[in-house]
């Protein structure tokens, strides 16, 4: 019988120093689940350097909320704190481990004197300039409401032109994600994610973007735009956060 592979979470090894060149700050998630190469809260996965910090206490469960429950968990604190000191150390940009803290964009901004992209959220506006609507595949279609897209910078005038549909609750990804797991079934947590894409593209077959809010869902990205046909957006498009190290977007 074929066993899907199972990914065990491996602690990386502390870098040895910081990176010679400007490097991506990286501020992730309090987590134990694996993240492949893809996931933006591996630095394998960018196409600069990169170095994370773990905000500690800051786990899925305290950010994949309601914009109400993440506030009233007080993240602004201990994000801003990390986001000092990979600053202090050298970052030329900043991001995070997830779409959700998008509701911090504008207080992290405010504290930093480098770009901050928070979400890949933030690509929506320039996009819903280019399209009629666009997509957003989510860990959350439940807690992900109007505030974050708001925050987002989505004018209030369009925010039903952006779709979002999440992946099931009770599948494979939300319990390793949220549930904060210490390993995997890949090819299980892949096919929760490119089902959702299937279930928005029958929804709208219109659409031709789609936003991966969550940044574990890039892994996958290659196997939704096969699948659905649709043009799949994260982080590694965005302008503003490829911009201090010159490369293409």
């Amino acid at each position: 019988m074929y066993e899907a592979p199972r990914i065990n979470a491996i602690a990386a090894p502390a870098p040895s120093g910081l990176p010679s060149r400007p490097f991506l700050g990286v501020l992730t998630l309090d987590t134990r689940f694996p993240r492949v190469v893809g996931d933006l809260g591996n630095p394998a996965s960018f196409p600069m350097p990169a170095l994370t910090r773990v905000v500690r206490g800051a786990e899925p469960v305290h950010v994949v909320r309601s914009a109400a429950g993440q506030r009233s968990a007080s993240l602004l604190s201990p994000f801003r704190k990390a986001l000092l000191e990979l600053q202090a150390e050298g970052a030329a940009a900043i991001t995070t481990s997830c779409g959700f803290l998008v509701l911090l964009q504008d207080e992290l901004q405010a504290a930093a004197q480098v770009p901050v992209v928070t979400s890949s959220l933030l690509l929506l506006p320039d996009l819903l300039e280019q399209h009629a609507q666009v997509g957003v595949l989510t860990s959350s279609a439940e807690h992900l409401g109007p505030e974050f897209l708001i925050a987002a910078g989505v004018p209030p005038g369009r925010l039903a032109d952006v779709l979002v549909e999440g992946v099931a609750p009770e599948g494979a990804f939300s319990r390793c994600i949220l549930g904060n797991e210490d390993a995997m079934m890949f090819d299980e947590v892949a096919r929760d994610v490119v089902d959702a894409a299937a279930r928005l593209h029958r929804r709208a077959p219109h659409l031709t973007d789609v936003v991966l809010e969550c940044t574990n869902m890039p892994p996958y990205a290659a196997r939704i735009e096969q699948e659905t046909g649709l043009r799949t957006w994260s982080l590694l498009q965005s302008r503003v956060l490829l911009a201090p190290f010159h490369l293409p977007h």
